[in-house]
C-alpha cells in the first residue's frame, strides 16, 4: 500500500482528498503546516507528497525545492493560483505536476496513480543491465539515471531526466505536446500542456551551451520538439 503525504492548510480540501485516496487503497496522512509538513516529508517514507503551494509557515515552493534537494519522490503541487509564472517557478522547483484548485478529486486519483506507477517502474529499473544514449557530446545513463555533456554533469529532476530519455531515444521524431504529456506523465493533459513547455525550458538551461539557440531538443514551431540527430 503506498503512503501518501497531504501538506494542505484547508482541512476540508485536506480530508476530501484523504477520503478519495484511501477509497482507492492508499495509506494517507494530512499535514496543515509548512514546516511539519516538510519535516515529515523527509523523516518518513512517503511514496508521493501533495503539496499546497499557500501554507503558514513555509509555502510551498521552499518545502518542495528541499524536499527534491533529497528525495526523488513525485510531488503533485496543488494551487488556487491559476497565473503561468506560479506553475513555472514550481515546477522549476522539481514539483513532477501541478493542479489548479478547484479540480475534480478523481482527477487528483488518476493523476496520483499515474505518479506511482511512473515511480515504481523507475525503481524496477535500477535492477536491469547499464543502459546508455550518446549523442553528439551527450552521454545519458539510464542506469544510473545521470546526464554528462562534454564529460560535465548535469543534474536533472526525474520528469526532466524522463522527457531528455525519450526524446533522445526518438531522435528526428517529431513529438507534440500532448503526445508528450501522455508518454512521460502518463495520462492525458487536460488541456494543460505548459508542464511540457516548462520542462523543455528547464532542461534546455542546464544541458545546452547557448539555450536560445539549442543543439539538442529542437522546436518545430506549430507541431512540437523533436531531438536532433
Amino acid at each position: 500500500m503506498a503512503k501518501i503525504l497531504i501538506i494542505e492548510d484547508e482541512t476540508a480540501i485536506a480530508e476530501l482528498e484523504k477520503d478519495y485516496l484511501e477509497l482507492s487503497g492508499f495509506e494517507v496522512t494530512m499535514v496543515s503546516e509548512g514546516k511539519a509538513g516538510l519535516m515529515a516529508a523527509l523523516k518518513d517514507d512517503y511514496q508521493l507528497v501533495i503539496l499546497d503551494l499557500m501554507l503558514p509557515g513555509m509555502d510551498g515552493f521552499e518545502i518542495c525545492r528541499n524536499i527534491r534537494e533529497q528525495k526523488d519522490i513525485p510531488i503533485l503541487m496543488v494551487s488556487a493560483k491559476k497565473e503561468d509564472i506560479d506553475k513555472i517557478r514550481g515546477l522549476g522547483m522539481g514539483a513532477d505536476d501541478y493542479m489548479t484548485k478547484p479540480f475534480s478529486p478523481s482527477e487528483l486519483v488518476a493523476r496520483v496513480k499515474a505518479h506511482l506507477a511512473r515511480y515504481e517502474r523507475l525503481v524496477n529499473n535500477h535492477t536491469k543491465t547499464n543502459e546508455t544514449i550518446e549523442i553528439r557530446g551527450m552521454k545519458i545513463d539510464k542506469t544510473s539515471r545521470r546526464v554528462y555533456v562534454n564529460e560535465e554533469e548535469k543534474i536533472l529532476t526525474t520528469k526532466e531526466f524522463d522527457l531528455l530519455s525519450f526524446l533522445a531515444e526518438h531522435p528526428d521524431h517529431v513529438y507534440t505536446k500532448d503526445e508528450l504529456f501522455r508518454e512521460i506523465w502518463d495520462m492525458e493533459s487536460f488541456g494543460d500542456i505548459a508542464t511540457v513547455t516548462v520542462h523543455i525550458k528547464k532542461i534546455r538551461e542546464k544541458i545546452e551551451e547557448d539555450a536560445a539557440k539549442p543543439q539538442y531538443i529542437e522546436t518545430i514551431w506549430g507541431k512540437g520538439y523533436r531531438f536532433k540527430i
